[in-house]
């Protein structure tokens, strides 16, 4: 399998990744929806309750900052080395990821490579301006009065920059990913259950414009069938050996 996955990278013309929560596992970043994941020892506060409700503003910015640590500690594993030595290449032209880690930009992958469908959870935005908010600048005060942030510009609601369950999908980086995936010739889905729309439906949008379609995952996928090659491997093992990294 090792060899197929060697041989198409190594024909394609433009490669495209797609990777989900499987790629970071690996660096000690739980996955949100396995069985013991995020999601069934937290309650979901969809979009809404958030924006209209102080008492669920201070139950998700508890909850981020309770679990901050963790993520601050991770760091990328070969999984994402190979992804950056892919990249600079010039194989991979575009990274997009479901990911909120900052994993690949951490490994090397330039940030404007780097397509985040479901937003970043190392940093905050004001909901009407769009303002950029750190963490270390709101943590302090929120600990001491439990009162959830506000825009120092508008005053505004701030949200962490992660796409919540009910939020709309970012535009432009959907936009931007569909047109990676209709210009690419090889698109590599690793470490993604394929079971998220809209973002799932970029592996079917690739393979109907022609691509070769690659599943790289631990466990077998729903849309396994439409690959080229499917590989139920260790993502970080795998590509390290693949694309020559440690």
């Amino acid at each position: 399998m090792s060899d197929d996955l060697a041989k198409l990278i190594g024909t394609c013309r433009r490669a495209v990744v797609f990777t989900g929560a499987g790629i970071s596992t690996e660096s000690g970043i739980p996955d949100f929806r396995s069985p013991g994941g995020y999601w069934s020892k937290n309650r979901v506060i969809y979009f809404d309750e958030f924006v209209r409700s102080r008492d669920a503003r201070v139950e998700a910015w508890t909850r981020l900052f309770d679990g901050r640590a963790a993520l601050k500690a991770a760091t990328p594993n070969a999984g994402h080395r190979a992804v950056a030595r892919l990249v600079e290449q010039g194989k991979v032209t575009e990274v997009i990821t479901q990911n909120i880690d900052g994993l690949h930009q951490a490994a090397g992958v330039p940030a404007a490579q780097v397509i985040e469908v479901h937003g970043n959870a190392t940093y905050a935005k004001c909901l009407a301006c769009g303002l950029r908010h750190e963490f270390d600048d709101i943590e302090p005060a929120f600990k001491v009065t439990r009162e959830p942030p506000s825009c120092r510009a508008c005053k505004g609601i701030v949200k962490s920059a992660t796409i919540s369950f009910g939020q709309p999908m970012p535009e432009a980086e959907m936009e931007r990913a569909s047109d990676a995936a209709f210009e690419c010739d090889l698109f590599l889905a690793i470490g993604s259950s394929l079971v998220v729309y809209p973002a799932a439906g970029l592996p079917i949008a690739a393979k109907r414009h022609g691509a070769k379609l690659v599943i790289l995952n631990r466990d077998p996928t729903e849309l396994d069938h439409l690959a080229d090659l499917v590989v139920n491997a260790e993502i970080g093992p795998t590509l390290a050996k693949v694309v020559g990294v440690n």
